[in-house]
């Protein structure tokens, strides 16, 4: 591992009084990836201070390592890619159309991040296009216009036919951020938890006893959860061009090169020339515990070759710069594995 790689690990490990993992004995795996970079994911998910899921494919020669890679982490917000798998799926088959027109009532509105919400509440209705629910719904992660997005697209049922039919692997889809995110706060969905405080007012009213034990509940067996694996996997063959058309793929991915969320995540291991199109989830928090602070996406490289990237973390009080100090080195070490390859011969 390079000394800077080493003295990140050493940083995560003694934020929270762990012993460093440098001479940890570190769980294996052979999926083939270059030595050094499944050494440093393994060194990386080890000394992280929460649970943590962590997958890097290689797009083109499909090798894949990771760490924990095949439990279930929360999705949150990660769960609007396949949302928008779904969409586009949709108008390749000539279901819907980018520029058909969609209008929100105060009855689509949803919870936490929803910006749209602004112009309906202003309007009392808003008719816009697919296209912009799908724009807001990627780079801003709003939850009315994924919401609606999904519904367009035929709902949860049609997401979760996607995802079987092109046999992603282990990804669950729940019912949309509404149902989602009122379960796991132990409450029924009301359409006036919409509008302010009532969401929080609501849930805050329940016994802590009652709240504790639904979030750990969900964080062990998450109703949204998804592999890192599955999802690397399902990225690199979005990237390869075998889930949707070309003009769709194309279309998708350049969406997600501009989300507007999580610009220190895995974005902020980036080195010049590189790029990055992803999609980022982050969970409620309870008693300073957070279930699902996430970033996935594909990583491409100067000369064109790309790698797909999954960081899950499905439980952890760890402070934000350490979580981003994480998804940071995960991409750096990416990006040093792809740099040294002509001098790395020897493979697992």
């Amino acid at each position: 591992m390079t000394s800077r790689g080493l003295a990140i690990v050493a940083a995560l490990a003694l934020a929270v009084g762990l012993p460093s993992t440098a001479d940890a004995q570190l769980p294996t795996t052979t999926q083939g990836a270059p030595q050094s970079l499944a050494r440093r994911v393994d060194q990386l998910g080890a000394a992280f201070p929460g649970r943590v899921g962590i997958a890097v494919q290689s797009v083109e020669r499909g090798w894949r390592t990771g760490w924990k890679e095949d439990e279930l982490y929360p999705q949150q917000s990660v769960s609007k890619f396949f949302v928008a798998l779904t969409a586009m799926d949709a108008i390749d088959r000539g279901r819907l159309s980018l520029d058909g027109p969609v209008t929100l009532s105060r009855s689509d509105l949803t919870l936490f991040n929803q910006p749209i919400a602004q112009q309906v509440l202003r309007q009392g209705t808003y008719t816009t296009t697919v296209e912009v629910l799908l724009v807001d719904a990627i780079t801003k992660s709003d939850n009315t216009a994924n919401d609606k997005l999904m519904r367009v697209a035929g709902g949860p049922a049609a997401v979760r036919r996607f995802i079987a039919d092109r046999r992603l692997g282990a990804i669950r889809f729940y019912e949309g951020e509404r149902a989602l995110q009122s379960r796991i706060a132990g409450l029924s969905w009301s359409q006036s938890y919409s509008i302010g405080d009532a969401f929080y007012r609501a849930r805050d009213a329940l016994p802590l006893t009652l709240r504790r034990s639904l979030f750990e509940r969900y964080i062990d067996d998450p109703y949204d959860g998804a592999s890192p694996a599955a999802i690397a996997g399902t990225l690199a063959r979005l990237k390869r061009g075998e889930l949707l058309s070309p003009a769709s793929t194309a279309r998708l991915l350049t969406i997600m090169s501009n989300t507007r969320t999580g610009k220190n995540r895995l974005r902020g291991g980036l080195s010049p020339g590189w790029t990055l199109a992803h999609k980022t989830g982050t969970g409620q928090i309870l008693n300073g515990i957070q279930a699902g602070y996430n970033d996935i996406g594909v990583l491409t490289a100067p000369d064109g070759r790309s790698y797909t990237v999954a960081v899950l973390i499905k439980r952890t009080s760890a402070p934000l710069p350490v979580r981003m100090a994480l998804m940071n080195e995960v991409v750096r070490s990416v990006i040093a594995a792809h740099q040294a390859e002509p001098l790395e011969l020897t493979f697992r």
